[in-house]
């Protein structure tokens, strides 16, 4: 079974990706592995003090903080399974050793109605949001985008007004003279500008897992079926 990413990308596309970051959004649940980074950031950063409500708020379910430092010991979890609606998911979990341990949950499917990959944010997938992806043309690595935001909870959705909320900006590549994988992620508001973001470092372990290895820490509190 091709990945997710390759499923949107396609398969000429998806091979003019260097052949790590290849080798990191090319796995699927049949191939029972999952991907453990650990490394570190350079810089966690935020905006102006009038960004912290946005930070604040995202804590509540994993899906930004008010944090920063510098040197921010990092871990990514890459699980694939399929959920319990039989979407292919792989899990986007960062933790970051901040003064307080922050966490950042995400997951992503490829959404068949959408025709793109869309990313459930937070515990309990409150918010799904457009993802668009394209291969960086000077790292060869992998750009995502964010884009329109839906809000789910019981009977309420509601396209999330973008005037309280984040554009993702994410380009994780490969470092052939350093032998890591980089990662920069900016998230900016059309009115208040520059959110959050962080940029660092990271290794790879590949783990044998198969679907049912993953660990319940790693899936979602709530599954939300709207796309």
């Amino acid at each position: 079974m091709r990945s997710i990413y390759e499923r949107v990308l396609g398969e000429k596309e998806f091979g003019r990706l260097h052949p790590r970051i290849r080798e990191r959004f090319g796995f699927s649940s049949r191939d029972g592995k999952a991907a453990i980074g650990r490394g570190v950031m350079d810089d966690v950063w935020h905006g102006p003090v009038y960004t912290l409500p946005f930070l604040y708020i995202g804590t509540w379910r994993r899906i930004m903080f008010p944090e920063r430092g510098r040197s921010v010991p990092f871990t990514i979890e890459n699980w694939a399974y399929v959920d319990p609606l039989g979407r292919e998911t792989v899990t986007w979990l960062r933790t970051f050793e901040t003064r307080k341990r922050r966490r950042f949950d995400a997951y992503m499917i490829h959404a068949e109605s959408r025709g793109r990959i869309v990313d459930y944010l937070g515990t309990h997938q409150h918010l799904a949001v457009d993802i668009d992806i394209s291969v960086d043309e000077k790292t060869r690595g992998m750009r995502l985008r964010s884009g329109e935001q839906r809000f789910y909870e019981g009977k309420i959705a509601f396209r999330f007004p973008m005037l309280f909320s984040g554009v993702a900006d994410v380009l994780e590549s490969f470092d052939d003279a350093l032998g890591k994988y980089r990662i920069e992620v900016a998230v900016s508001n059309r009115v208040w500008g520059r959110l959050f973001g962080y940029r660092g470092t990271f290794d790879v372990e590949w783990r044998a897992a198969r679907p049912e290895d993953v660990p319940q820490s790693a899936k979602p509190n709530r599954v939300e079926k709207r796309e």
